[in-house]
């Protein structure tokens, strides 16, 4: 198994991508492009774009929720770095070894090397401490900011893609990816970033319609079904991956574990709330309606 581990990741920053299931197409995309003598990478464009437009969706849909968009653009100010500075420790931490031999080498997140669930665990800290200081419930802008999450992931793991990382093992099922090495060499491997991202996608439209459909009845609803429908997929993936973390000498994935846990706890809280009646009127978004119309007509 070991050595054909290395010959994947020997031949993957050179290789030409190929999809069997769409015929003979084959791409070799770059990793970067240069703007006045400077290589911006694609890995670092994605993933700045899927949270713009992760931020772009919520504050349109933040009042949904209850929340007014300045009071989301202002998480977001604290959020996404220190999300990027989250997601990047706890790679960095579970490959300490690797980057104490070179420790200038931690700055270098344009080649790749973020965790996820480092930056929720960092992003979770940034809402508790916002919302506490605005008096925002959290449950209600966890269900919003979610969204927003699923986007980010849709989109990021697409910089994967251009740097030829975050696949599986050797496979060969109808969706392979092939990846073919200058020397003509061709390594076929699961697409695991590919899964990831249309699992994504489908949890987001469920949400999307789950909010709009009306059937959201408590706050956090939706970050615990974010929680339960990502954490299944995520171990389900995990398990496909060669790059995993471990937990030091162990064989124990460690995004596999985590994910297992959000899953369990995460459906455990559903079913728990699915047996009690809701008050719709409790709804964050629903008291301050009825808050604001109340001043309206006191006003009037």
């Amino acid at each position: 198994m070991f050595p054909i581990l290395t010959a994947i990741q020997t031949i993957q920053r050179d290789s030409a991508i190929s999809f069997p299931m769409l015929g003979n197409f084959s791409i070799n995309p770059p990793s970067y492009f240069t703007v006045f003598g400077r290589n911006i990478y694609f890995y670092g464009v994605l993933i700045a774009l899927g949270f713009l437009l992760a931020i772009l969706y919520c504050g349109r849909r933040s009042r949904a929720f209850g929340i007014e968009a300045d009071d989301f653009y202002d998480l977001m100010l604290w959020l996404i770095p220190l999300s990027i500075v989250g997601a990047r420790l706890y790679f960095v931490l579970f490959r300490l070894e690797d980057y104490l031999a070179d420790p200038i080498s931690v700055l270098y997140i344009h080649e790749g090397g973020l965790a996820i669930y480092g930056g929720v665990i960092a992003g979770l800290l940034c809402v508790v401490f916002v919302c506490r200081h605005k008096k925002i419930p959290i449950p209600a802008m966890l269900d919003l900011t979610v969204h927003g999450l699923l986007i980010g992931q849709i989109i990021g793991r697409w910089g994967n893609f251009m740097n030829r990382e975050a696949f599986g093992a050797e496979t060969s099922i109808f969706c392979r990816m092939g990846l073919t090495a200058p020397d003509g060499t061709t390594i076929y491997v699961h697409p695991t970033f590919l899964y990831e991202s249309l699992w994504n996608l489908c949890g987001f439209l469920f949400l999307l319609r789950f909010v709009k459909s009306g059937r959201r009845k408590y706050d956090g609803q939706c970050a615990l079904l974010y929680f339960f429908w990502y954490g299944l997929g995520r171990a389900w993936i995990e398990g496909l991956r060669t790059d995993s973390l471990y937990i030091a000498g162990t064989g124990i994935r460690v995004s596999q574990l985590l994910s297992l846990v959000l899953v369990l706890a995460a459906g455990a809280i559903l079913l728990v709330q699915s047996r009690r009646t809701h008050d719709p009127a409790k709804l964050y978004v629903n008291q301050n309606t009825a808050s604001n119309n109340k001043e309206e007509h006191n006003n009037g």
